[in-house]
This record gives C-alpha cells, structure tokens and sequence, in this order.
C-alpha cells in the first residue's frame, strides 16, 4: 500500500496538526499569524501544510506583532 502524503487539509485537520482547538486556529488565521487558506473548486477551503510547516519552523516571514491564545 502507497502512503499518501498531504499536501493540503480542511481547516479541522490543520488545527489539529497544530493541537488546537479550531476556534482558536480560526483566531489566528484572522489576526494573520496563520496562513489563509487556498480555495479550490469554488468553495473548498484548504491549507497548504508546507505554508503551516514554515510558519511554525521559522522559515517563513513571522508576523511583527506577538499573538496570544
């Protein structure tokens, strides 16, 4: 059997990669310490788990002001 490798997730499964609660992944995304997410087919929103991977890696821009859950 081929592992599957995810490239981008629904918003549960990204708060959940980040052990958060939605609500709150929701917050963060909204004050823009999170990335936005990718629209596919209309309607389908997907974040793109190498944009989440650099955010919390340091390899992408951080935000300039400090967020708090």
């Amino acid at each position: 059997m081929t592992k599957v490798t995810q490239i981008a997730v629904r918003e549960a499964n990204a708060a959940r990669m980040l052990d958060i609660q939605r609500s709150d992944f929701r917050r963060l995304v909204s004050l823009g310490a999170l990335p936005p997410p990718v629209t596919v087919a209309g309607d389908i929103e997907l974040w793109l788990v190498d944009d989440l991977r650099a955010i919390l890696t340091g390899s992408a821009a951080r935000p300039s002001q400090d967020f708090e859950l």
